[in-house]
């Protein structure tokens, strides 16, 4: 026998990995933001300059979402290609990499870091696109799922840059929450 496994016993490696990993993945994202107040709730955020590549900010929960659920199945699919070179390093990679994206929103809307989270975003960036060529090396498709990903943290550092650039005095500034609106 040449086969390590039947192609059923992979796919079912492959199911049991993705029904672990898809959820932790997105509730560790929730948690994420939930325990820094992230969202266009947040006061301090909502007083803030928005640039006009903003999208609506429901769009934020949709595509975190729907990336979570990707990023699950991308390592997912790592995880159960059983022997496959370099299979360790780019899920070690995978963990670096979403540990550094767990860390971006308490740096932005807990600690109200503009500056320190666009520099997060920048290491982000090439965590994201280590761990996507690793991923290709061991599966293509894992590759593949992780394109959108890094399309969403480009464009994310893009905003965080812009938003810095509109709100320079809001950087690293505590913000007790009061909001004064005048309408004229």
């Amino acid at each position: 026998m040449t086969v390590l496994a039947s192609r059923a016993q992979l796919r079912a490696s492959f199911f049991r990995w993705a029904l672990f990993l898809v959820p932790v993945v997105l509730l560790l994202g929730f948690l994420s933001g939930a325990a820094s107040g992230s969202g266009a709730e947040n006061p301090w955020f909502a007083a803030l300059e928005k640039p006009a590549t903003y999208p609506p900010p429901v769009t934020f929960g949709i595509v975190w979402s729907l990336l979570y659920v990707m990023m699950g199945l991308a390592a997912a699919l790592v995880a159960s290609a059983w022997g496959a070179r370099g299979r360790v390093i780019a899920l070690v990679m995978f963990v670096i990499q979403f540990a550094l994206n767990l860390a971006w929103s308490p740096v932005f809307f807990g600690l109200h870091e503009l500056r320190w989270a666009l520099y997060l975003l920048g290491v982000i960036d090439v965590a994201v696109l280590l761990t996507l060529v690793l991923f290709w090396r061991v599966r293509w498709q894992a590759g593949a799922l992780l394109l959108p990903y890094l399309a969403w943290v480009c464009f994310a550092s893009l905003l965080n840059y812009q938003l810095l650039e509109l709100n320079p005095h809001a950087d690293g500034r505590d913000y007790s929450g009061a909001v004064q609106r005048i309408e004229l």
